[in-house]
């Protein structure tokens, strides 16, 4: 429920300075009077100053704050905004044949793609008698905007070494995001409370979790035996994390300021139970002249159907879920071929791939 600390209606204000004037000069003010043009002036300044009074106090409220004044409020939680990531990619060194020495590729090394300058992150040697090696690089320059330089893109030495050693990168850069929006931040802020339990509570790991990158999204947490943790997690709009992302993840939550003593922590990926969604739906005769425009409502209803129920850890797969969005999208009538009902458990996520979105053409059963 929105709660106002002042009003903000400009009408309320005009009303209550009309009437005022009236009992003042015990006089009707008209529409057309010259004095009723200051007032309105005076109504507008005075809604103006509620709404910033009105704004201001909410910034004193988690539910409400927003940017720094949200920062602000967070140093109570003792709890920090996570600023932007900077993306990752793997590098590649490379000679057309191997060199008699050995040669030495310091940490910091500099390659380019498009716009964006990767460094290695730590120092790698390329051994006698090998024509290759890796070694992982993240960008200099935090943001979402490095993600997606596919391999072969970032090929550009800013630091020549000998032998004309050449680079290239061999996987997709990834995960750099930008600054921790206001809502996530938020959810953490309300989570970060468990973070005091001394028992580790499940709270306390979402909580730690969510805190290890910007990029996950959904958090799971089981104890299958007394002193055993198993964390599952899933990355923005479901994505599965790969082993990079777990470790880092692994790392943050066996911290001994984080992990009770006598806890063991497994970090895992969610196991995929997959589904196919073929329907058949109908429109109701009334509707035929916007055939086209529910036929679009309608595939994006189901394949936002199928993302929702991959971005959540045990959420099930109902078929009357499915048949609601697709109604809601204007279809009349809906037959679901598949999915049946999927109960999905604990550890496990559910990832779907449209087989058939039918139209039937137009019915009034």
């Amino acid at each position: 429920m929105d709660i106002r600390f002042t009003i903000t209606n400009p009408e309320y204000y005009e009303q209550e300075l009309i009437k005022a004037y009236e009992i003042i000069t015990d006089r009707t003010l008209h529409p057309a009077d010259p004095e009723r043009l200051v007032l309105d002036v005076i109504a507008y300044i005075s809604s103006l100053l509620a709404f910033k009074i009105d704004w201001s106090a909410k910034q004193n409220l988690l539910a409400y704050a927003e940017g720094r004044y949200l920062d602000k409020l967070a140093e109570f939680y003792g709890v920090q905004r996570l600023p932007a990531q900077k993306a990752r990619t793997r590098l590649k060194f490379y000679l057309q044949s191997p060199t008699d020495n050995p040669v030495l590729i310091p940490k910091g090394t500099r390659a380019k793609g498009g716009d964006f300058i990767f460094e290695t992150i730590e120092e790698v040697v390329l051994p006698t008698g090998q024509a290759f090696v890796e070694v992982d690089a993240e960008c200099k320059t935090p943001g979402a905007k490095a993600n997606g330089l596919s391999p072969g893109q970032i090929n550009q030495l800013l630091d020549p070494l000998p032998y004309g050693i050449k680079v290239t990168n061999t996987s997709t850069s990834m995960y750099g995001t930008d600054e921790e929006d206001d809502e996530r931040f938020r959810e953490c802020i309300r989570l970060s409370i468990e973070r005091f339990s001394n028992a580790g509570s499940r709270q306390a790991y979402i909580y730690h979790t969510k805190t290890a990158h910007v990029l996950v999204e959904d958090v799971q947490v089981i104890s299958p035996a007394p002193g055993q943790v198993h964390v599952y997690f899933l990355l923005k709009d479901g994505q599965l994390p790969d082993s990079q992302m777990i470790e880092l993840v692994r790392k943050h939550l066996n911290d001994e300021k984080v992990r009770p003593l006598t806890d063991q922590v497994f970090v895992l990926v969610p196991r995929v139970v997959s589904y196919t969604v073929n329907i058949r739906y109908w429109i109701h005769k009334k509707d035929e002249a916007k055939v086209f425009f529910i036929q679009q409502a309608v595939q994006k209803a189901v394949e936002e159907f199928i993302k929702d129920t991959g971005r959540k850890i045990g959420k099930d797969v109902l078929p009357e879920e499915l048949i609601q969005r697709v109604k809601n999208a204007g279809a009349y009538k809906v037959e679901v071929l598949s999915p049946q009902r999927i109960e999905i458990s604990a550890g496990y996520v559910a990832k779907g791939e449209i087989q058939s979105v039918q139209y039937a053409g137009p019915s009034d059963d």
